[in-house]
């Protein structure tokens, strides 16, 4: 079966990750992190796409992205993924590639998926059992939306307002989401289709989206069609 075109649809937000290749590590130490995030805000900005929450792992990254334009997401993946191998191949020592493949992103429904992406982002780490609270990890968007720095690289995205008409009050309540966490079926739908491809929404939201793409958005039934009832004579 032929690869479906990565979906990219201005004004929506992405889900996107990317991997070693081989699960090999992607940093090495806190330069190589510094790098990467600078390299992010740096060509985030050039190509317009906001940057709402995101986690640096050892071996991959996630991101959550909304991009103005059709090619910003895509010129931003490239040219930070060229520019990091070289820095970090002279670096170390090393040649060939470091990531797996093209990278895997999907679109989510903002009203129903973005603060539960958020969320699942920001508990990376602690699924991966390097901190016991996200607020103890460094390399992610968590404590910029918590209010515990200032992280120049994150876009607050208008859902995250919501939360709350202060300032304390929108921290103190994502803070509480985050506790909460997610759901294991959420988790599972936030993996799936950011590293297959297909839409994370509602019917309703696909059927809108559909008119903009003719792209597939989600993957049909398996096994052959089902064929019409005959009538009786």
């Amino acid at each position: 079966m032929a690869r479906q075109p990565r979906l990219t649809v201005p004004g929506y937000p992405h889900h996107v990750i990317q991997r070693g290749n081989n699960r090999q590590l992607i940093v090495l130490d806190d330069a190589d992190r510094l790098r990467l995030l600078a390299l992010l805000a740096d060509h985030a900005a050039r190509f317009k796409v906001a940057l709402h929450a995101y986690v640096l792992m050892d071996n991959h990254f996630h991101l959550l992205a909304t991009p103005e334009t059709q090619d910003g997401l895509p010129q931003l993946m490239q040219a930070v993924g060229r520019s990091y191998v070289r820095y970090f191949n002279n670096r170390h020592g090393r040649s060939g590639t470091l990531w797996e493949g093209r990278y895997k992103s999907t679109v989510i429904e903002t009203e129903r998926y973005l603060l539960a992406c958020m969320v699942y982002i920001d508990l990376n780490p602690v699924r991966a059992g390097m901190v016991a609270e996200p607020a103890q990890y460094p390399w992610s968007s968590h404590r910029h939306c918590i209010g515990q720095s200032v992280d120049k690289l994150v876009t607050t995205h208008a859902l995250l307002w919501s939360l709350g008409n202060t300032p304390f009050a929108r921290e103190a309540a994502y803070r509480e989401l985050v506790l909460a966490g997610i759901s294991p079926q959420q988790q599972e739908a936030l993996t799936r289709t950011a590293l297959t491809g297909w839409v994370l929404g509602s019917a309703a939201f696909l059927k809108n989206l559909q008119e903009d793409t003719t792209r597939r958005l989600a993957p049909g039934q398996r096994g052959r069609p089902r064929l019409p009832d005959i009538p009786a004579r």
